[in-house]
């Protein structure tokens, strides 16, 4: 039987977070703490993160507005101009890095986008998130594309209720439990988690049962199991 199949980008598609983790980790060298640890700093740019994101969002941009807030609050030197520059052009590199396809990916998609009806369905800024899709080359698997602020219950109905899907034959597929896997399930549609190894620590959450909706599986490839 013919389903609807909607497909998480960053992370699912194609390898994100490991760049915002290398642009982290150069923010650390930069700021040079005497005494906090990456930890501890990761710890207040989360604080500044999840207050930032109800207001600016998701994506490279915003993170560098948010290293650049954790900068000026945690520097133990006066703050020069060129110091800030240096912050945002971090973040702004995180956009210039490789689209590299997870393993499987374009076989896969390119199988399941003959027996179903694939929409491909991503938060963020979204000229950021149209450019990685461009880059990526996996737009032509997809029959629509939608770009939101956030991923959440509300979202998903929406979609579904705009595309006039059948949430009986409904899936969601992402590596997000926050924003991929709970809010569908939510929602009424039917999930299924790929786990990634480096998925962003405040999108993880524990995936609960979700009344025979919930499918796991190991790698993006294993949707050729069940679809």
């Amino acid at each position: 039987m013919r389903q609807h199949l909607i497909v998480d980008a960053d992370d699912t598609l194609w390898e994100n977070n490991i760049y915002f983790e290398r642009a982290f980790a150069e923010f650390v060298e930069l700021l040079n703490h005497s005494t906090l640890t990456p930890t501890q700093i990761r710890s207040i740019l989360d604080e500044i993160e999840l207050a930032n994101i109800k207001v600016h969002g998701y994506g490279s941009r915003n993170f560098g507005r948010n290293m650049r807030e954790c900068y000026l609050r945690l520097a133990e030197r006066h703050i020069l101009d060129g110091d800030l520059d240096r912050v945002i052009a971090i973040a702004e590199r995180i956009l210039d890095e490789p689209i590299v396809l997870i393993d499987g990916v374009r076989e896969t998609l390119e199988y399941l986008a003959t027996r179903h009806d694939l929409t491909l369905f991503t938060k963020g800024l979204a000229e950021e998130q149209k450019l990685k899709i461009d880059r990526s080359g996996l737009g032509i698997y997809f029959g629509h594309t939608a770009i939101v602020k956030e991923k959440d219950v509300d979202s998903y109905r929406q979609l579904v209720a705009s595309r006039g899907m059948d949430a009986e034959r409904t899936w969601m597929v992402g590596n997000s439990p926050k924003s991929d896997i709970k809010p569908a399930l939510m929602a009424g549609i039917g999930a299924v988690y790929v786990p990634h190894a480096r998925t962003w620590h405040l999108e993880r959450e524990d995936v609960e049962d979700g009344h025979g909706r919930l499918l796991i599986i190991e790698r993006f490839s294993g949707l050729r199991d069940y679809f």
